[in-house]
C-alpha cells in the first residue's frame, strides 16, 4: 500500500535518492538539487513537497511552487516540478496519486492555475492542456514549448493575454527550461 504524505527537511536525503535513481546521469544532479531547493526555499503562498512511500520506503517525490504573473495580486498560481519515482515502482500509479494528491491540495488552497512543463500524453490525462497555458508565458525559452501546459482549478477563468510567469528561486534556472 503506498502513502502520500508532506515530505520535511529531514526527508531529504531520500528525496536525492529519488531523483539520482529516476533520472539519466545527465539529469540528476540538477533535478535533486532542485528538489531539495524547493524543500528549503520559503515561499509565499507555501510549496507543497509530497513523498509516496511504500512499507516506509520513500518510492516518489513530487514538489508544487508558487508562481506569479505580472502584478496580479489576487491571482493564485502553481507549477508542478519535479516529479519522480524510484524505477522500481514506475509504471504502477505512483506518479498518478502524487499528481492528484498536488492537485487535491491546492484546489483546498483556491489555486487558480497549476502550470507543467513536460510530455503532454502524460500529463493531458489530468486535465493539463496546451490551449490553458497558451494565455502565459513561461518563464524562460522553452527547448520543447508543446511541453507548456496548464490547467483551471476551482473553476477560475484562465488569462487571455500574453501574462508573464515567474518563478520562485529554485527554477529560476534556464537550463531547467
Amino acid at each position: 500500500m503506498t502513502r502520500i504524505r508532506r515530505a520535511t527537511k529531514q526527508d531529504r536525503e531520500d528525496i536525492c535518492e529519488v531523483y539520482r535513481r529516476a533520472f539519466p546521469a545527465s539529469e540528476r544532479q540538477m533535478v535533486s538539487t532542485l528538489a531539495i531547493d524547493l524543500l528549503s526555499e520559503a515561499t509565499s503562498p507555501e510549496t507543497i513537497s509530497l513523498l509516496a512511500e511504500t512499507d516506509g520506503q520513500v518510492i516518489g517525490h513530487i514538489a508544487f511552487s508558487p508562481v506569479t504573473a505580472d502584478n496580479r495580486e489576487e491571482w493564485v498560481g502553481y507549477i508542478l516540478a519535479p516529479l519522480g519515482v524510484m524505477p522500481g515502482y514506475q509504471k504502477r500509479g505512483i506518479g498518478s496519486q502524487l499528481v492528484e494528491s498536488g492537485i487535491e491540495s491546492l484546489t483546498e488552497k483556491s489555486a487558480d492555475v497549476l502550470f507543467v512543463y513536460g510530455d503532454p500524453k502524460y500529463y493531458g490525462r489530468f486535465g493539463f492542456s496546451v490551449d490553458v497555458a497558451s494565455g502565459y508565458r513561461p518563464p524562460y525559452d522553452l527547448e520543447y514549448p508543446f511541453g507548456w501546459q496548464a490547467m483551471v482549478l476551482n473553476d477560475s477563468s484562465p488569462m487571455q493575454s500574453n501574462v508573464k510567469i515567474t518563478c520562485v528561486a529554485a527554477l529560476r534556472d534556464p537550463g531547467l527550461w
